[in-house]
């Protein structure tokens, strides 16, 4: 079907070549931020490469979509600092497989569908407060260690840092308009490196954030009682983490399905991240999901299908095993330029084109959360805020337009046909809407043009046929549904049934 992937062909048409070099990219562009959130949350440097390992090799093999990259991610790292500065690492691996298991069963039982409850000022403010959280995080880079202490560079330090990012940035950006035969980024990194080398240039190299030689992630079974204390202390870690890495993993893959014109399966990507996770708790990794930086390198480098993100994940494994003594020279300059471009790119600034055509509320929700996102680093809280402040927001917008339209027949009977939908917001509307006192014997009010949406719209239908009893009146009620005519506890003798035109809708109860 036009517009699909089929998510189980490994045998589509693939351009190797730009599958391979995007992979080498996102390798080295993934890298240093897992070191970085591994050293950052206490843990040991390889544990956040395992997890960079472990993640993007089996969500790119079972994920939901091609061109999503999985990792080491600082936003669900972030939540476990407390865990591991409390409890240790062991109930950190624990509460890693446990949030997995929680992600397995969000795609079993299919509920990744709810993403698409996410309004489109939400991804905007997202992504935009993601944007500048990947810029600000790079000026870490920009600063140097001084009796203990982090203070910004300075002199020559600084401008040579400054310059080799600045070279980074100049390549990324001209490269693409000589030729698109290999990914910017990666020749950025190389050109950058062999200067660094070729003149000896005294500047922050990986090796100077931590090493990165090791052996293959070992099998370890977490050392934590297998008891219901622990599982008190390790559940409200894993819960916060494995939504958290849903939340960001979801919304990524909504992202490509916009740039790629394609649609994933949001299940399926919960139930391989979810398994990922469970290999990290086993596997002594920190954790992860799905990395929007890193997919938008993958995907700008021309990687649509699956083996860019296994030989990200293969890259990494050869350079812990072999390859660390090359991969440590490289200057994180180069990775800081990179990134840097990665967030230019990860702005929506046609969010910026269309702000005067948006409503106000949904400008002020997107601010909101990209404020929540950059101030609290929190993806999940952001979302979560946005999505219930823009729910307000419809519900009291909806309430406005439940309206009344009166007539009175050649036989005295006045008719009162509701517009608009009658829920919680609009029940206090519908109610001004009658003048029981001055109305004739009779009454109908016709609901062809309305919906009870749910419980407080039956009570406020049960409340006004009791008010026209009480004042001795007949009322008639048309063109309810049949859960409606159900539900109503006090109407059922005043309810007029025409098979042909009662609409079919079910109340939320």
């Amino acid at each position: 079907m036009k517009g699909y992937i089929n998510l189980f062909d490994f045998t589509q048409k693939i351009n190797y070549k730009n599958e391979i070099l995007a992979g080498l990219t996102v390798a080295m562009t993934m890298m240093p931020e897992s070191l970085s959130f591994a050293i950052l949350a206490g843990f040991s440097p390889l544990v956040g490469l395992y997890a960079a390992f472990i993640m993007g090799l089996i969500t790119s093999v079972f994920g939901g979509r091609p061109g999503l990259i999985s990792g080491g991610a600082g936003a669900t790292v972030i939540v476990l600092i407390a865990l591991m500065q409390s409890h240790g690492v062991e109930y950190v691996f624990a509460a890693v497989a446990l949030a997995g298991l929680f992600q397995i069963l969000v795609g079993v039982f299919k509920f990744g569908k709810f993403v698409r409850l996410v309004p489109q000022p939400v991804m905007y403010g997202f992504v935009n407060g993601l944007a500048v959280v990947i810029f600000l995080s790079q000026l870490e880079q920009f600063k140097t260690v001084v009796n203990g202490e982090q203070v910004w560079l300075a002199g020559s330090e600084l401008m040579i840092m400054a310059g080799l990012v600045a070279l980074t940035i100049a390549v990324v950006v001209l490269l693409p308009k000589v030729t698109k035969a290999v990914p910017p980024s990666l020749v950025a990194i190389i050109v950058v490196s062999l200067i660094v080398l070729g003149f000896g240039i005294e500047t922050k190299t990986v090796r100077d954030i931590a090493s990165v030689s090791g052996g293959f992630p070992p099998f370890h079974i977490p050392i934590v009682p297998f008891d219901f204390s622990t599982l008190q202390i390790i559940f409200p870690y894993a819960l916060v983490m494995g939504a958290v890495g849903l939340t960001e993993g979801l919304l990524t893959l909504n992202l490509v399905d916009e740039i790629t014109g394609t649609r994933g399966d949001g299940n399926r990507e919960c139930i391989a991240q979810g398994g990922a996770n469970i290999l990290n708790g086993f596997f002594t990794g920190m954790g992860g999901c799905p990395m929007i930086a890193q997919t938008l390198v993958n995907l700008s480098a021309g990687a649509r299908a699956r083996l860019s993100g296994i030989i990200a994940s293969l890259t990494i494994l050869m350079i812990i095993l072999f390859g660390a003594p090359i991969i440590e020279v490289v200057p994180m300059a180069a990775l800081t330029g990179v990134m840097f471009m990665v967030a230019i790119g990860t702005f929506e600034w046609v969010s910026f084109r269309i702000i005067n055509k948006m409503p106000k509320q949904d400008v002020f929700v997107g601010i909101l959360v990209a404020a929540i996102t950059i101030y609290l680093h929190n993806l999940a809280l952001a979302v979560l805020i946005g999505v219930i402040i823009s729910a307000l927001v419809f519900a009291w917008e909806s309430a406005k337009r439940i309206r009344a339209h009166k007539t009175i027949d050649k036989n005295g009977v006045k008719h009162y046909k509701i517009y608009g939908p009658l829920f919680f917001g609009s029940v206090t509307a519908f109610a001004d809407k009658f003048d029981i006192a001055t109305d004739p014997e009779r009454v109908v009010i016709d609901f062809s043009e309305s919906r009870v949406a749910d419980m407080s719209g039956i009570e406020a239908l049960n409340k006004i046929t009791e008010k026209y009893r009480k004042a001795g009146k007949k009322i008639h009620l048309t063109h309810l549904s049949p859960d409606c005519r159900r539900l109503l506890d006090n109407a059922q003798d005043v309810i007029e049934v025409n098979i042909i035109d009662d609409p079919n809708y079910h109340v939320a109860l």
